[in-house]
C-alpha cells in the first residue's frame, strides 16, 4: 500500500492583536486540529503577522506552540513589511528558508518568495534559491515532491524566474504546490501538477473561516476545505483520484480498484456507495491511517461517496473517478491560475477569486 501524506493548511493569518477575530479563529483552529489524529503536520503559508511586527509574531508563536503537530511556516509579503525578515525569524524560531524534509516518502520543499525581494508583492526567489530548487527536483528523480510557496510561480518578478520555476515544476516530480496569498480557495491542475491555495484566515473575502486538508496518496492529490464551525468527523477520499485532480494515465480507474479515505475525528461507522447504490462498509486495516474497501466499478458508474458517522453528526466526501484517458487536463498556462478548476462547492471552492490576485480588496 502506498504511503499517505496528509496535512492541514491554515490560510494567511494576518495577525494584528490578540483581541481580533482572526486571533480567536486561529486559536480555535489550533484547538480543533489538536483533537484529530491522522495528520503529519500543519502548514502556514506566509502573511503571518500583518505588519511584520515582533508583538504580532509573538501571537503567531503562541498559537503554534499549542499545536500537537509539527508545523512548517514560510514567508509572505506582509512578513517583509519591516524591510527584512529579521522579525519573522526572531519571533517564530523556524528553520531558515529554503529547506527540505522527507515525510512519508514525499520530499517536501519550503521556499521563501519574499526575502530576496524589496517588500510587498515583489515576489522573488533569487538565483541561489532557484538553483537549490533545481537541484532538489533533479535529486528527487521519481519520488513525489510537494512544494510549499506563498503564491503561484507566475507571480515571481525576478528576471526569467516565473518561466524557469514553472518549467522546473512542470517537467519535474512535483505533484502538489501549496500556496497562500490569494485569500480564496482555489485548485488548478496543469496535467502534471495540482496547485492549491487556501482561503485567508485573517482577511477573508469569501465564505466562512476554516482550513484545508490535503493529501498525497501514491501520487494522487486530494484536497478539501473544512469549515471551522463544522463538527467532526471529516472525510477526505485519498484514492482514486477525482477526474478534476487526475494528472496521470495511471489515475484512470478500471473494473476493480481500492478505495481509500482519511477520516479525521471520531467516527462510529464508515461506509461507501457508488452513485445512489446501497452503503457498504469500509474497514481500517491494522496499522493503516485510513479506511479501505475493494471496489468493483460498474460500467457507466459516475460517483463514489464515503460517509463517516459520528456521535450525532456525519460527513460525506464524493468524487468522480477518472475513467477517460482523453479527459485528463492539459495546461493552458504553466504555473498560473489559467488552469484553475473554477467553482467546486463540495471542495469549498466558490470560484469567486475574491482576493488580492483577482477581484478582491487591495489589502
Amino acid at each position: 500500500m502506498a504511503a499517505l501524506l496528509a496535512f492541514a493548511h491554515i490560510g494567511d493569518l494576518h495577525l494584528t492583536d490578540g483581541g481580533a477575530g482572526n486571533a480567536r479563529d486561529f486559536s480555535s483552529i489550533v484547538a480543533q486540529l489538536n483533537e484529530a489524529d491522522g495528520l503529519d503536520f500543519v502548514f502556514v503559508p506566509g502573511d503571518n503577522a500583518d505588519q511584520g511586527l515582533p508583538e504580532q509574531y509573538a501571537l503567531v508563536r503562541a498559537g503554534l506552540d499549542r499545536l500537537r503537530l509539527p508545523v512548517h511556516v514560510i514567508t509572505g509579503d506582509h512578513d517583509m513589511e519591516g524591510g527584512s525578515l529579521d522579525a519573522f525569524y526572531a519571533g517564530l524560531h523556524v528553520p531558515r528558508l529554503p529547506y527540505a524534509v522527507d515525510v512519508r516518502g514525499v520530499r517536501c520543499l519550503f521556499l521563501d518568495m519574499c526575502g530576496p525581494g524589496s517588500g510587498g508583492p515583489d515576489f522573488r526567489l533569487g538565483a541561489d534559491q532557484v538553483a537549490w530548487l533545481a537541484a532538489e527536483l533533479e535529486q528527487a528523480a521519481s519520488r513525489d515532491v510537494a512544494l510549499f510557496m506563498h503564491s503561484y510561480p507566475a507571480d515571481l518578478k525576478g528576471e526569467g524566474e516565473a518561466a524557469r520555476v514553472a518549467d522546473l515544476i512542470h517537467r519535474g516530480p512535483v505533484r502538489l504546490v501549496e500556496m497562500g496569498h490569494t485569500h480564496y480557495n482555489e485548485l488548478a491542475n496543469d496535467g502534471r501538477t495540482v496547485y492549491a491555495a487556501t482561503r485567508s484566515t485573517g482577511q477573508i473575502e469569501e465564505g466562512p473561516v476554516g482550513y484545508a486538508v490535503a493529501a498525497l496518496d501514491g501520487g494522487v492529490v486530494s484536497w478539501r476545505f473544512k469549515e471551522l464551525a463544522r463538527p467532526w468527523p471529516f472525510v477526505l477520499i485519498t484514492a482514486p483520484a477525482d477526474r478534476r485532480l487526475a494528472h496521470d494515465s495511471g489515475h484512470i480507474v478500471g473494473e476493480h480498484f481500492t478505495l481509500r479515505a482519511l477520516v479525521l475525528g471520531p467516527a462510529e461507522a464508515v461506509a461507501f456507495r457508488i452513485d445512489d447504490g446501497p452503503w457498504q462498509p469500509m474497514a481500517r486495516p491494522e496499522g493503516a491511517r485510513g479506511h479501505e474497501a475493494a471496489v468493483a466499478w460498474p460500467a457507466g458508474a459516475r460517483t463514489i461517496a464515503v460517509r463517516a458517522i459520528g456521535a450525532g453528526t456525519e460527513d460525506t466526501d464524493v468524487i468522480e473517478p477518472a475513467h477517460d484517458p482523453d479527459g485528463l487536463p492539459t495546461s493552458r498556462g504553466i504555473g498560473s491560475d489559467a488552469d484553475a478548476l473554477g467553482a467546486w462547492e463540495a471542495r469549498g471552492l466558490l470560484g469567486t477569486q475574491l482576493g488580492p490576485n483577482r477581484n478582491g480588496r487591495q489589502w
